[in-house]
């Protein structure tokens, strides 16, 4: 392709009429399918954006974010960073969920593990059937002595006391750790689930825009269509009087 032709083709390609670039055709959008709402705010900002037909895929992004955002400000007065990041994943077509237990796990230094292993263990009935067997084994020797020797613990168990006493000193705090720790799951499991449900309400929020946005173009089309059949009809009426 010569240089003259490729510079036609250059200037034959669709504009945005935002940003004034050329684009393929794949990357710009009809400027009659914006939703109103949208519209609106880019002639505020542009009044002449729809001379070109198109608007970039970028702009309209862009414009959807501000949108977003200003919708999100009227109805909630401040935005915090979790609705900002919403907006953000909306404009560019992001998902948001994700897998919580895995980004934990990623994050969890050895004393941590080892926490919460102990407290997992800690709240089983093997734990407890185990404790229960060494307990009653402890008492049974201490009680009923071996022939020819001394209980090591006898009645009322001391030693046992002071071990008990240790293990329930050692445990709480490690089952507090662990309970810490999933109240920090719990506290991203939920800012989760809220970025997802405010996004999927945003987005039901402009499906319903999209919607009314499609069935009004298509009463205007339906009410053009009927108008040049009374025009053909008319047309037909006239000539037939006239022959």
């Amino acid at each position: 392709m010569s240089a003259g032709a490729a510079a036609k083709a250059k200037r034959e390609q669709p504009r945005c009429g935002v940003c004034g670039r050329s684009f393929a055709a794949r990357d710009l959008f009809p400027v009659d399918a914006v939703r109103h709402q949208i519209a609106d705010d880019l002639a505020r900002l542009n009044p002449d954006w729809r001379q070109t037909g198109y608007i970039c895929r970028d702009d309209l992004a862009t414009a959807r974010r501000a949108h977003v955002e200003q919708m999100l400000l009227k109805e909630r007065g401040e935005l915090t960073d979790l609705e900002q990041t919403v907006i953000d994943s909306v404009a560019r077509h992001e998902t948001l969920a994700t897998n919580v237990e895995a980004d934990i796990r990623d994050r969890l230094t050895f004393g941590e593990a080892l926490a919460d292993r102990v407290a997992k263990f800690g709240g089983s009935w093997t734990f407890i059937i185990i404790f229960a067997v060494i307990i009653a084994i402890w008492m049974t020797i201490n009680v009923l002595p071996l022939v020819g020797k001394a209980p090591f613990d006898p009645y009322p168990f001391i030693l046992l006391n002071l071990a008990l006493s240790c293990l329930a000193a050692i445990q709480a705090p490690l089952i507090m750790m662990s309970q810490h720790r999933q109240e920090a799951k719990d506290r991203l499991r939920s800012e989760n689930d809220y970025r997802i449900n405010l996004k999927a309400e945003l987005e039901i929020r402009h499906l319903h825009e999209k919607l009314d946005h499609l069935l009004v173009r298509q009463w205007q089309r339906l009410a053009e269509i009927q108008q040049i059949q009374l025009e053909i009809m008319e047309d037909l009426d006239r000539r037939a009087k006239t022959t």
